[in-house]
């Protein structure tokens, strides 16, 4: 027999079976920033000094391009599970939850795209 109460096993509510994928991905994408992040303070330390110029030419390195194309996707995936999850713990309205949800995604997906543009730009040599 199915766990629940009848009615909710008659109507099919219940688990979504989506919340362990959602915390491991949170978990990961965590671990993922404490590197990267880590990495990316410890390199801009090791600079001589954080002048236009230098910090364009170590970032026109191609390992250290793909690096921060990594830690920037990293980063705003990170951000957009957060904030879902903090929307749908503390919206309760449907309509609102789905817009700000939609707003959340939007944001993440715009932001991420501008930076990693902006990165291989960058990498590729068109910063002037």
């Amino acid at each position: 027999m199915g766990s629940g109460t009848g009615l909710g096993r008659v109507r099919g509510l219940g688990s979504a079976k989506q919340g362990a994928h959602h915390w491991w991905m949170q978990r990961l994408t965590a671990a993922g920033n404490v590197l990267l992040v880590s990495w990316f303070v410890i390199s801009l330390v090791r600079l001589p000094d954080l002048s236009h110029a230098v910090v364009t030419d170590w970032l026109s390195a191609p390992l250290v391009a793909v690096a921060m194309i990594l830690l920037a996707a990293n980063v705003f995936w990170h951000l957009r599970l957060g904030l879902q999850v903090v929307v749908e713990d503390y919206v309760h309205t449907e309509s609102s939850k789905l817009g700000l949800i939609v707003l959340i995604n939007f944001f993440a997906v715009g932001a991420g795209a501008i930076a990693i543009f902006s990165i291989a730009k960058i990498a590729f040599g068109g910063a002037a």
